[in-house]
């Protein structure tokens, strides 16, 4: 992405403005709600710079990333290439974000005691790793009644039946005496649809876990807004 520059025309400070139409004081009188996504933005920027101020560089993020949700997933990198957003705005703007999606995965989890329903489960993950830009495969540890006993990132990168071992995902099984392990995957592209590679890495897994006797229950592969479950479409 091409470095944003300001526009050459002075805006003026939102300290000019009349109170009844900055930011901050319009959330304190009529709420959150009542203030547009680039004012909401401004206020977590803090400040503008010396030709463009909060509420426009507010504008200008929206603009370069096209929505909402496009921002929400910017890199630190991918933020700071928009002139006037330096590491701390971009920093700000990034834990707002992930403060937003560790809400959502804490508001899915409180329906989310037993690890036997794929919707459930995609709807407590879809903030974990629908998000992400880069496929990572998790492995979720259960007991005997399949509550969860812990969760963590096995690997990062393309998914093939090379990068994702058996070995990797039942040691902390066997370490932590689960009885059974739950994996599930983001697909970046959006396509929730399992690929070859998919297919061949459950394969793999459902066997080692048979021999193991730590038995795979299911594979989700997650995307930012929705789902596929190998064991709800037969295929385990």
């Amino acid at each position: 992405m091409n470095r944003i520059n300001e526009p050459n025309a002075f805006k003026s400070r939102i300290t000019d403005w009349p109170l009844a139409e900055r930011p901050r004081e319009k959330l304190l009188q009529f709420g959150p709600a009542s203030i547009s996504d680039a004012e909401l933005i401004a206020i977590l920027l803090g400040q503008g710079t010396s030709r463009m101020n909060a509420v426009e560089l507010a504008k200008m993020l929206l603009r370069t990333f096209g929505s909402l949700e496009a921002l929400s997933n910017a890199s630190l990198a991918e933020l700071q290439q928009v002139k006037g957003i330096g590491q701390a705005k971009a920093v700000a703007l990034m834990a707002a974000f992930q403060l937003y999606r560790n809400l959502q995965k804490e508001m899915a989890e409180r329906d989310l005691i037993v690890f036997n329903d794929p919707q459930k489960v995609a709807k407590a993950y879809q903030p974990v790793l629908g998000h992400l830009k880069q496929e990572t495969f998790y492995v979720v540890l259960l007991d005997k009644q399949l509550r969860r006993i812990r969760d963590f990132p096995v690997t990062r990168g393309t998914l093939d039946a090379s990068l994702v071992s058996p070995r990797e995902v039942f040691r902390p099984a066997v370490k932590f005496m689960a009885k059974g392990v739950l994996v599930l995957h983001n697909h970046p592209s959006g396509n929730v649809r399992p690929s070859q590679a998919d297919i061949e890495v459950t394969k793999r897994l459902q066997h080692s876990g048979q021999i193991l006797d730590i038995p795979l229950y299911d594979h989700l592969i997650i995307t930012f807004d929705g789902y596929y479950s190998f064991k709800e479409n037969g295929l385990m």
